[in-house]
């Protein structure tokens, strides 16, 4: 009688799962083993197609955007350059000297890193004072119709120095605003957005811009314009 007795306590518990389970409408999922996730978006795709974040939340006064990543390995400044002299919030720079007044001011975006790659030797863009040394990764910057990886210089980036091995995780740098992935920041037509680990930055219009990791980087150069002028239209036979 015992034994029998558990079998209909056990029925009547199933019972009892089955009915709230149809009452409330719960269900089970499941992970699909066979399931692939997309592949990221290449970056100019990315940056015309994600949704635009509210850039009040992102000033850092004089019309510059600037933001950081969530895991603390990139930050860039949505800003402006004369010439060389890139107006940075947190980073020393003569974009205001007197001297420099004279050159024109262009929208750029500035982004630098913790760890990275050295620039491949096709995208080294100066040869640093003749001496052919010191061109190092860490930095991209991106004009409206050009962008480029690395920068000569001695030491390491403002990234390095906050948050890299015996970082000082103090000073401006560790005030910005985290961009979360997948959102996008615009000023004066270039956008930044953070995304794939990563961040992408780019002139869709133009349709130039990079993408930067800690693990690799990719250049996207503006589409060459062909030279090549119509050709006449030969004469017309009556």
């Amino acid at each position: 009688m015992e034994p029998m007795r558990r079998t209909v306590w056990g029925m009547l518990a199933a019972l009892f799962l089955a009915t709230a389970v149809t009452v409330t409408g719960c269900s089970v999922t499941t992970e699909d083993p066979s399931y692939i996730p997309p592949a990221p978006l290449p970056p100019l795709e990315q940056l015309e197609k994600a949704p635009l974040a509210d850039p009040k939340n992102f000033s850092s006064g004089g019309d510059v955007l600037s933001f950081i990543t969530a895991d603390r390995t990139i930050s860039c400044s949505l800003t402006s350059a004369r010439g060389e002299h890139v107006n940075l919030p947190y980073e020393q720079n003569g974009y205001s000297d007197a001297a420099n007044n004279k050159l024109p001011i262009v929208p750029v975006a500035h982004c630098g890193l913790v760890t990275y790659q050295p620039p491949q030797p096709g995208d080294v863009k100066d040869d640093c004072a003749g001496t052919h040394l010191g061109y190092l990764g860490g930095v991209a910057l991106l004009a409206p119709d050009t962008a480029r990886y690395g920068e000569c210089r001695s030491g390491v980036t403002p990234m390095e120095a906050a948050y890299g091995p015996g970082g000082t995780k103090a000073g401006p740098l560790t005030q910005l605003t985290v961009l979360a992935d997948g959102q996008n920041l615009e000023r004066n037509g270039l956008r930044c957005s953070a995304y794939n680990g990563g961040v992408a930055c780019g002139n869709v219009s133009a349709g130039v811009g990079f993408f930067i990791s800690p693990e690799r980087y990719e250049l996207v150069p503006a589409p060459a314009i062909s030279s090549a002028s119509p050709q006449a239209e030969g004469p017309k036979t009556p």
